[in-house]
């Protein structure tokens, strides 16, 4: 074994520029000297832990997917770094049942779609159908059409409100939306027979006319409902949770908004001005005054705050539509089209041959395409008819908006934390009935 030469400095200790005692080390001949201990105040560093992703289902039995809607998410500890939406567990095949059936059978068909807004739906239909047919409605019809979008509108932001509320842990503001969400469905109800499935237009008019009553509760609505936003604008909007849950969660700038199709709230809240009713006008809705609101930020607040805003003016729309409310018929004059009266018909023999052939028969269309679209409490919704002559469509496809804005929903919660998941989804208002059309 060779030997090793140690040599030991002996000295007294000395005296640093402080005047503090210094030690001297025992170091070996030609080493350099050990690094000094570090300070007591220095923190250690951060050991690197391996881990693996993790890959969650959230739903499609989770209340807050908002129907059933599977989410497979990747988690990298709480962070998601990708989101899968998984569809189709409705499997409800409305277009391909509309193919077989006469184009006022098609009708409750609408109801189901998005079952939240079911009269805008049946609007929607009614008017692609008479495009393609070209009947022009009543002037009262117009009025009531629009009275009918409009409370669809305010019932379909009031469910979102609500279920937004409790998915963020805000329970007051569920119970009052839904109050005012029922306050409509009494008038749907008074006027349809129905509060879920209304079926409330025919093609070249309506169900029925609305039945006395009716508009003196509509007023009383329209004078007392404003109150109640402003009740949900004080609890929500600068409640320091609120704020936090959704600012700057779920950021779709206006270029990436556009260059997903979204439409409705899910666009303007992007910063887009885009509006059916505005920029293809239908309806006469280009006579009446309302607002548009546009966020700014692209977030899951700014959503709030444009829904919260079309229900002022969706009030402001239902106030002006009762003004203007003329007389008249609400169906059109063709008894090729509109079933006669039950008393004509079991009295005269002419009535009852047309109401024979259009029960019987149905009412043909020319042959041709049409697509109208409508702006809906989601976005654009789009209805698309192609008429091969006969008294069915020979093809019939929906643009769902919620279908198409829940495209974007990976894009958004990539990189935020799974509670902010929750509320990324509930922004996008989503409706799988109409999903899964």
């Amino acid at each position: 074994m060779s030997k090793r030469t140690v040599e030991v400095a002996l000295a007294t200790p000395g005296l640093d520029a402080q005047g503090q005692p210094t030690r001297v080390p025992v170091g070996v001949a030609g080493e350099p000297p050990p690094p000094p201990p570090p300070p007591p105040s220095a923190e250690p560093a951060e050991p690197e832990l391996g881990g693996e992703h993790m890959l969650v289902n959230l739903g499609p039995q989770h209340p807050a997917t908002h129907g059933v809607l599977r989410l497979v998410v990747e988690l990298d500890g709480e962070t998601v770094v990708r989101v899968i939406p998984h569809v189709g567990y409705l499997h409800s095949g409305f277009e391909k049942l509309g193919e077989y059936r006469h184009y006022n059978q098609i009708i409750p068909l609408t109801d189901r779609t998005d079952y939240l807004s079911p009269m805008a739906n049946n609007v929607g239909f009614a008017l692609a159908a008479e495009r393609l047919m070209g009947i022009e409605i009543t002037p009262r019809c117009k009025v009531l059409r629009v009275i009918a979008c409009e409370m669809s509108r305010i019932i379909s932001h009031m469910v979102w409100l609500g279920t937004t509320s409790i998915d963020l842990g805000a329970f007051t503001p569920f119970l009052w939306a839904f109050q005012e969400r029922e306050r409509i469905y009494d008038l749907q109800e008074m006027w349809t027979g129905a509060r879920l499935t209304t079926s409330v237009t025919r093609v070249g008019g309506m169900l029925a006319d609305i039945p006395d009553g009716f508009t003196e509760g509509l007023r009383h609505f329209t004078k007392t409902y404003p109150k109640t936003l402003s009740e949900i604008d004080r609890v929500l909007t600068r409640n320091a949770v609120w704020a936090g849950r959704t600012q700057n969660v779920g950021v779709m700038t206006a270029e990436e908004a556009i260059d997903y199709s979204l439409s409705g709230p899910m666009l303007r809240a992007s910063g887009v001005p885009y509006d059916v009713r505005k920029d293809h006008p239908y309806l006469d809705y280009e006579t009446y005054e309302f607002e548009v609101p546009v966020g700014e930020h692209g977030d899951v607040y700014d959503r709030y705050l444009a829904r919260l805003e079309e229900c002022h003016q969706s009030n402001r729309i239902l106030e002006q539509a009762l003004q203007r409310l003329p007389d008249g018929p609400v169906n059109v004059d063709d008894p090729r089209v509109i079933l006669p009266p039950k008393s004509r018909a079991m009295g005269d023999m002419e009535a009852m041959i047309y109401h024979f052939k259009q029960v019987m028969e149905g009412v043909k269309a020319p042959v041709g395409e049409a697509y109208v679209g409508i702006e809906n409490p989601k976005g654009e919704l789009g209805n698309y008819l192609v008429s091969d002559g006969t008294a069915k469509p020979v093809r019939w496809r929906i643009r769902p908006p919620s279908f198409i804005n829940l495209a974007a929903l990976a894009k958004m919660a990539e990189g935020h934390l799974l509670s902010d998941l929750i509320a990324i989804n509930a922004s996008v208002d989503i409706v799988m009935g109409e999903v899964d059309r």
